[in-house]
């Protein structure tokens, strides 16, 4: 399926890709562009190299928001030969920077039960990963035009990286922020998520333009509903903790369904006991 950019505000376009629902932001400047996120498989990010072309001849460096397979397996096509920069929080660097045969392992395993073709195509994921690393704030120039990298704090990972475009009032949340589907919580800092979104929240004014990692492109509003909803998940995880309830008793109470819930609970709870 041919898939194309959309432009959401001046000289920022998002590409939705069918398959996973996940979002491609591109940044055009006077000189250079930035390419955040480059999906799952060679095919993807070929057809993603295809249409970004179709919006700017411009070289380009590379953001991940995260290391998960999704925003990041399409790194070695994108990234191009030769190289160009790719930037992520240093977290993310590190996980990306284990053993291949773990990473693609992990992106089997989550894929398999519900996307068997794609699982087998993760299996043999060439992973390059970044090669400049954030610890909280970077900028990139493009030419006439500034973009923030920023690391609110964790939430959705351990490394979650969000894209501030000030001159057009866009930020690129990647997973902090999920519009067609609840936030996923496999591998998430719950107790600490809410004031990661809080943090984004106090940039954001009643105009911005927020991309989240998935689904449509969504507002101020839309960013305070969900963290009213983390708010609410972390304190019955505490609740429960402190009262030793079971996982599955917790999950059922959340404002979310009990199998998205209960991995949220398992992790909260392991933040209590600093195992997470």
């Amino acid at each position: 399926m041919s898939v194309g950019f959309t432009e959401v505000a001046d000289r920022v376009y998002v590409l939705r890709q069918p398959g996973l629902d996940v979002n491609v932001t591109l940044i055009v400047g006077d000189a250079a562009a930035l390419v955040v996120d480059t999906l799952s498989t060679p095919d993807e990010a070929t057809e993603l190299i295809r249409a970004a072309r179709q919006v700017t001849g411009l070289p380009w460096s590379v953001v991940n928001t995260h290391h998960h397979f999704d925003h990041c397996f399409g790194n070695e096509l994108v990234a191009g030969d030769p190289p160009a920069a790719i930037w992520a929080h240093q977290e993310t660097a590190r996980l990306l920077h284990r053993p291949v045969e773990t990473i693609r392992t992990e992106a089997y395993q989550e894929m398999a039960p519900t996307h068997p073709r794609l699982a087998e195509a993760l299996r043999h994921a060439t992973v390059r990963p970044p090669d400049h690393t954030v610890a909280r704030t970077e900028s990139v120039d493009l030419g006439g035009r500034t973009v923030q990298l920023w690391h609110p704090g964790r939430g959705h990972t351990v490394g979650d990286l969000v894209v501030r475009i000030p001159d057009a009032d866009v930020l690129v949340a990647g997973d902090l922020v999920e519009q067609s589907g609840p936030p996923s919580f496999t591998d998430a800092y719950p107790l600490e998520w809410p004031d990661t979104l809080a943090e984004l929240l106090r940039e954001l004014g009643p105009d911005s333009v927020v991309v989240p990692g998935h689904g449509d492109r969504v507002g101020r509003d839309f960013v305070a509903a969900q963290h009213s909803e983390l708010v609410a998940l972390e304190w019955l995880i505490r609740a429960g903790h402190a009262d030793d309830a079971p996982i599955e008793r917790v999950a059922a109470q959340a404002p979310y369904d009990p199998l998205v819930a209960a991995p949220a609970v398992a992790r909260g709870y392991a933040e209590l006991a600093n195992r997470a």
